[in-house]
């Protein structure tokens, strides 16, 4: 009982994160700020929900349950290096190709043109 709230806790945490970073993506104005709403989001829903998922697996303590959730671990841990890892990149690829930084003059230049 505990631990199946535990795992729902854990995993709705993950989905708030998943929208926290599809609206930010929605929602910011240039490409740096959106990246690092891809990037957070998106790494600490996939972390919530897969330590949810492994938290489930261990309801029933099995050899074979913790194997896999030592698998979902594993999967977790790649998924907080990559992800980051990944995010950097396209920021580099980024700033190299000339993306420009958004500043609030750029936001007083839009309302003026309007």
């Amino acid at each position: 009982m505990i631990i199946n709230t535990v795992c729902i806790v854990l995993v709705l945490l993950g989905i708030i994160f998943f929208v926290g970073g599809a609206v930010g993506i929605v929602r910011f104005p240039d490409f740096y700020t959106r990246m690092h709403a891809a990037g957070k989001g998106d790494t600490m829903s996939v972390f919530m929900v897969l330590v949810g998922l492994a938290v489930y697996q261990l309801s029933d303590f099995t050899l074979a349950n913790l194997l896999i959730a030592g698998k979902i671990l594993f999967i977790t841990i790649f998924i907080m290096w990559a992800s980051p890892t990944s995010t950097h990149a396209l920021i580099k690829a980024g700033l190299e190709e000339g993306q420009k930084v958004w500043t609030r003059n750029d936001k007083k230049e839009t309302e003026d043109e309007q």
